[in-house]
């Protein structure tokens, strides 16, 4: 699958599981605050934009702190029942107006379940592949449109290709 993000957003963003290939924080740089729960990943993640080691569902930031928040391949990484809280801690966060951001894979079964991106970050090309095994990794775009719903957020776009989504929702 060939992704091609570009930069739209202005403010401060909050990248939810942002380490490893650091794609948020590649394209908008110090715009960033990017966490993840694993201090490997964010040490992996390429310079100039801040990291944290935290998890999304508990996040030390104060109420109406981002004006946007962005998953990036993240939740495929989290336990579906820990969904609903990060969602409600990413709503927590941000501004009124504020944006949630979600790119993910749809999951029907993760044994393993693996997809191999081609992600074009303003010119720059990342090739990596996302995976995981659990057996709890069922998703799909409706899964997080009902979850994003009863908290709050309202759907203002939803893009559906080859087994993979993006969905943008208002706070």
């Amino acid at each position: 699958m060939r992704l091609q993000l570009q930069k739209e957003l202005a403010g401060t963003i909050l990248d939810l599981g942002g380490g490893g290939e650091g794609v948020i924080g590649r394209l908008y740089q110090s715009q960033v605050t990017a966490i993840d729960n694993r201090q490997e990943e964010l040490d992996e993640a390429p310079r100039g934009f801040a990291k944290l080691c935290m998890d999304a569902t508990e996040l030390s930031f104060g109420n109406a702190s981002f004006d946007h928040a962005t998953a990036f391949y993240f939740f495929m990484y989290l336990p579906a029942n820990a969904h609903f809280t990060a969602l409600q801690e990413a709503y927590r966060v941000l501004k009124k107006g504020g944006t949630l951001h979600i790119w993910d894979a749809e999951i029907e079964k993760a044994d393993p379940f693996l997809t191999d991106l081609e992600i074009d970050v303003g010119g720059q090309v990342i090739t990596t592949t996302y995976g995981v095994y659990k057996n709890n990794a069922k998703q799909d775009a409706a899964h997080f449109i009902e979850l994003c719903a009863q908290i709050g957020f309202q759907l203002a776009e939803k893009q559906e290709a080859d087994g993979h989504f993006s969905l943008r929702f208002l706070k």
